[in-house]
């Protein structure tokens, strides 16, 4: 993933830092870790981690059947642990970059 990573990608593979999940569990963390700023419709997650599985950043890690319903589980992989730890390494790096201007900005008269 050479570029900034949306949203919903971020947020889903930080919830998978934490080990794996089914699908329920990740809607749910996400929307709490986000603070509510993504919440994922099943549809949009199933796309986020078919394609996070074709880039192999994800990999499936089995189902079970909970109350009559099918979880199917997810857990992220190496190749997701480097993209996530390089996205946070940009994200801090613009952060740093932002404070300083702001820093160095002449103060502006109310």
């Amino acid at each position: 993933m050479g570029s900034e990573m949306r949203e919903p990608t971020f947020w889903t593979l930080v919830s998978l830092s934490g080990g794996r999940r089914h699908g329920y569990a990740l809607m749910e963390e996400v929307r709490d870790a986000s603070e509510g700023r993504v919440e994922l419709k099943v549809a949009t997650l199933y796309a986020v981690l078919e394609r996070l599985q074709r880039e192999g950043l994800v990999a499936a890690d089995g189902d079970e059947v909970v109350d009559g319903r099918l979880r199917r589980y997810f857990r992220m992989t190496g190749l997701g642990e480097q993209s996530l730890a390089a996205e946070l390494e940009r994200m801090e790096s613009a952060a740093r970059l932002a404070r300083v201007r702001l820093a160095r900005r002449p103060a502006i008269a109310q």
